[in-house]
């Protein structure tokens, strides 16, 4: 059966109507970045999936620092990394490569979050990875990808081992190179990028005096998981409202510190 034009109208509306909220929310996330000191300069980026089927998704102007990112300037580009609109803002085509891959195999990868941080850089330098050190940590035990290092990433070629070492994760350790999170909305990816990059932060410090560090039992560390990932009903109470209210607070104060996100 075929959409009537009516149905068709409809969800081109909704699609448009969509479209300004998607960048009001992508331009938060660079914001509360930039707020984190998460950023490298004007390199590293975040993409994400414009609703409808174009498959065009928005992405950082390529020079402009995170704190300079609005809704308005996000560039609007197709899977190749090519603007599909006019911009007066150039476009990093490579930078793309990443998240084109990512955006291609995961459809609830709506959001593509990538980050060249100290912390995260480090522990992607250790041959053990991220290690269950802490409750943080623990949200991504047996739910991280791992994927060696190739060079910068500038050959399409590489995409397909990349979707691969990532499979159905959330979030992937780029070994040698950085942290990667993916999300069905920029809040889910940013607030999984904040508590991997914190659990490298914490992995750091407890490892820096040289001490065999103390890891949990690995069925505390599943269960750990599925409490975190809201994956387990064994539980005596739940807590369904953590992240919304974690993204309404990180809202707040994006409102605070960087008003202008939303220009």
């Amino acid at each position: 059966m075929t959409a009537s034009p009516h149905r068709t109208d409809q969800a081109a509306r909704d699609t448009s109507a969509e479209e300004p909220r998607l960048r009001r929310e992508l331009a938060a996330v660079y914001r509360l970045v930039a707020h984190f000191r998460m950023t490298d300069l004007i390199f590293t980026h975040i993409s994400a999936r414009v609703p409808g089927p174009e498959h065009h998704f928005l992405i950082n102007p390529y020079g402009l620092l995170f704190e300079e990112i609005t809704a308005s300037n996000l560039v609007k580009v197709d899977l190749s990394g090519r603007p599909v609109e006019k911009t007066p803002h150039p476009v990093n085509p490579a930078g793309f490569v990443i998240h084109s891959a990512v955006h291609a195999a995961r459809p609830d990868a709506h959001c593509v979050l990538h980050t060249h941080t100290k912390a995260g850089c480090a522990v992607a330098a250790r041959a053990d990875g991220l290690l269950p050190l802490n409750q943080i940590s623990m949200e991504f035990y047996g739910r991280l990808g791992y994927h060696d290092y190739e060079g910068v990433a500038l050959n399409l070629a590489e995409q397909r081992r990349l979707v691969a070492d990532l499979g159905g994760h959330p979030a992937m350790i780029l070994r040698n190179h950085g942290l990667l999170t993916v999300g069905e909305t920029p809040a889910q990816a940013f607030l999984r990028m904040y508590y991997l990059d914190k659990a490298c932060e914490i992995q750091i410090a407890a490892t820096a005096g040289g001490a065999k560090p103390l890891t949990p039992h690995p069925d505390v560390c599943e269960l750990t998981a599925r409490q975190l990932g809201g994956e387990d009903d064994s539980s005596d109470f739940q807590d369904d409202m953590a992240y919304d209210l974690a993204w309404a607070a990180l809202l707040r104060l994006v409102e605070r510190v960087a008003p202008d996100y939303k220009d």
